[in-house]
């Protein structure tokens, strides 16, 4: 049947920032679908997301940790594997914003962003796919960006970061579909989550971007859960690095 497909009945799932926002919409999306969550960030607040799993008869593993460590990937795996012995999907979704002029762009805030938004993707995807490779098979889903396409405004840093997300996440297609590895990245539109506090607030800004969205509203975090287990499960095998857009029909405008 085409629906089992989709299931995730007893995989592991390991996100990076699934406490809140998009993270928290796919971490409960996955685990609906039957995957165990392992979510990964800074804060120590994860009351709602493991309520959420454990609501789907789930469970879960918390890990408070700095991405953008060198080491922070193999702690993460080395905690799942401990755990639950495997990890089948990872989604590399935590990112940050810093918002100012160009020409005035600190670049400590650049390296930060870069180094959250990019390098700490790569680390992930090396290290996991390490993992994935010797079981040949595994499911990696970055979070790329609208910014992935265009250029946006006083976020170059975001935007050179989310245009490498999705020149990896094609150069590692290359390397690991062969290999049984599914590497694709979910690029979302203007969502109302706490990093567009300060676009939603801007009335300008805010007017403009909604003006432009086909569907007529910003996304929400749920709006990110049924493609997130598309790409995680076995419905998508012969998907392979795509950037796929979840915008609200922006990029057809």
């Amino acid at each position: 049947m085409i629906l089992d497909q989709f299931k995730l009945t007893d995989q592991v799932a390991v996100i990076t920032g699934a406490n809140r926002g998009l993270g928290l919409g796919m971490a409960t999306a996955l685990a609906e679908a039957g995957a165990h969550i392992v979510t990964v960030q800074h804060s120590s607040d994860v009351g709602e997301l493991a309520q959420r799993v454990q609501g789907a008869g789930r469970e879960w593993l918390s890990v408070s940790q700095d991405i953008a460590a060198d080491d922070a990937a193999e702690h993460v795996l080395e905690a799942a594997l401990k755990k639950f012995g495997r990890a089948d999907i990872l989604v590399n979704n935590a990112g940050i914003q810093r918002r100012h002029p160009s020409e005035q762009f600190p670049i400590q805030d650049f390296d930060d962003v870069m180094n959250v938004n990019f390098r700490a993707v790569f680390l992930f995807c090396q290290v996991f796919g390490r993992e994935m490779l010797k079981h040949g098979r595994g499911k990696i889903i970055n979070v790329a960006s609208l910014l992935s396409f265009q250029g946006g405004f006083t976020v170059p840093a975001y935007a050179a970061a989310k245009h490498a997300v999705a020149g990896l996440t094609k150069a590692l297609c290359n390397e690991w579909s062969s290999k049984g590895i599914n590497v694709n990245a979910i690029a979302p539109g203007y969502f109302d989550t706490e990093m567009n506090v300060a676009l939603k607030a801007d009335a300008n800004r805010n007017a403009a971007i909604s003006a432009r969205i086909p569907a007529g509203r910003w996304g929400q975090p749920e709006d990110v859960g049924g493609l997130a287990v598309f790409l995680a499960s076995s419905a998508s095998d012969f998907v392979h690095g795509q950037i796929i857009a979840v915008d609200g029909g922006w990029m057809a405008r």
